[in-house]
């Protein structure tokens, strides 16, 4: 390994041209989280509608695992390679992105046979839906990862397109899976198409994911991969504990009311989490060009969110119960009791994750981990001590008092960690 210091600006853009890519840049962030977001409402709307409640907490089971794996693969693959390879040359870029992309197809095959197996173990409702969730795997984490390395490029428009390929691919897939009607025949259409655009991003990039160089790019890659892994793996393990936990308390209807509020809040959610496709990227962006900018920046970014959640929130309430009936089915009258409770914890997700974007990028992973690990233990427990109390939605607004609670963490850690960086700066060290 060798470590090389990068100065990829020598000179100040002008200041309006800086704004203007930075908005470019959010943009396709946005517009690639569409581009997603609507494939997984579409999925998500037509098992809800179709197949009932029940089967529809059996594919919320589904998505919530898929979330933890999801969630491994970015702390293992994509995130070092966001933090530490995001502006620099393309020669750099493409050599990290070989060895990422192939430790995210590894994870996706490691995991993908394990869920199989336990998947065909199961049977039952669910057994089916894990097996099929297991094939599709490797196609999904590989199709993410292409999304997180063309925004470290600063080519965000690449992974909206790869993402327009998934919702068109999506289309026939969903027909055959209509034919079915059974919830797995759901998971394998949607991971079929993401597969379909992981051989496109190939394509497009030029680049072969090289499986065989996952274990240098971990190794490479274990100061920041490893807490990564562990930060990112609470936080979705957190939700499928609850998951979990709140099907065997209250029953798995319970889930699937959760997840209808969810989508709900599904355009917002799209919002945050296309904004979070780039924000780790010019977070780190804003430290190398005015350091003293980045808390501000943070700031901005966390309130805008949990303001706009609000909003969000405020407009569902307002929602005629036909107009619900009609985007939910019979999931609308559980799913509108939890709307309050629910945009709370959005909200305060949306606070914290401008923190958390600046503790990226100051490349702090032992001060990210310590938040993550205290505001997942408070999901978890807010999430089924509410359960015990006041079923669903005390449920729902324990989780919401634990979101808020972390994020009050977050920031906290943030200001000692701008603390430290402006008492003590230390120069950006790349790893090629």
């Amino acid at each position: 390994m060798t470590t090389e210091r990068e100065n990829p600006q020598t000179t100040a853009p002008p200041a309006g041209s800086g704004k203007r890519a930075l908005l470019g840049r959010l943009s396709w962030g946005l517009a690639d989280q569409a581009a997603s977001s609507i494939s997984n409402f579409v999925v998500g709307i037509y098992v809800a509608r179709s197949l009932g409640v029940t089967a529809f907490g059996v594919f919320s089971l589904a998505w919530v695992t898929y979330g933890v794996v999801l969630n491994v693969s970015r702390g293992l693959a994509t995130d070092p390679l966001v933090v530490r390879f995001s502006g620099v040359p393309d020669t750099s870029w493409r050599r990290a992105v070989a060895r990422s992309t192939g430790t995210a197809l590894g994870v996706g095959a490691a995991l993908g046979a394990a869920c199989l197996v336990a998947g065909l173990g199961l049977g039952g409702r669910v057994g089916p839906a894990f097996a099929a969730l297991g094939v599709m795997l490797p196609g999904l984490l590989l199709q993410d990862a292409w999304r997180f390395s063309f925004f470290a490029a600063g080519t965000g428009q690449k992974a909206f397109v790869n993402d327009v390929v998934w919702g068109v691919a999506l289309v026939p897939a969903m027909v055959v899976a209509a034919r079915v009607g059974s919830v797995a025949a759901f998971v394998l259409a949607w991971g079929t198409s993401a597969t379909v655009a992981a051989g496109y991003g190939y394509l497009q990039s030029g680049i072969r994911p090289r499986m065989t160089l996952a274990y240098g790019w971990l190794r490479e890659q274990r100061d920041l991969g490893y807490r990564y892994l562990v930060e990112n793996v609470s936080l979705s393990g957190a939700g499928q504990l609850r998951a979990y936990g709140l099907g065997a308390i209250v029953g798995v209807g319970a889930v699937g009311a959760v997840r209808g509020t969810e989508l709900l809040l599904g355009p917002f959610l799209a919002v945050l989490m296309g904004l979070s496709l780039v924000t780790v990227p010019e977070a780190a962006r804003v430290l190398r060009r005015a350091p003293h900018q980045l808390g501000r920046f943070c700031l901005l970014l966390g309130g805008g969110q949990a303001a706009a959640a609000l909003l969000w929130g405020g407009a569902l309430l307002l929602m005629p119960d036909r107009l619900g009936e009609l985007v939910l089915g019979g999931v609308w009258h559980s799913a509108a009791e939890l709307i309050v409770p629910v945009t709370i914890g959005v909200a305060g997700a949306g606070l914290g994750t401008g923190a958390a974007a600046g503790l990226r990028a100051l490349g702090a992973a032992r001060r990210s981990l310590r938040c993550q690990l205290f505001a997942s233990a408070c999901y978890v427990g807010g999430g089924l001590g509410g359960a015990v109390v006041a079923g669903t939605v005390g449920s729902a607004w324990g989780v919401a008092a634990a979101t808020v609670s972390g994020s009050a963490v977050w920031w906290l850690q943030l200001r000692s960690a701008l603390r430290e960086h402006h008492l003590n700066p230390i120069p950006e060290v790349r790893t090629s």
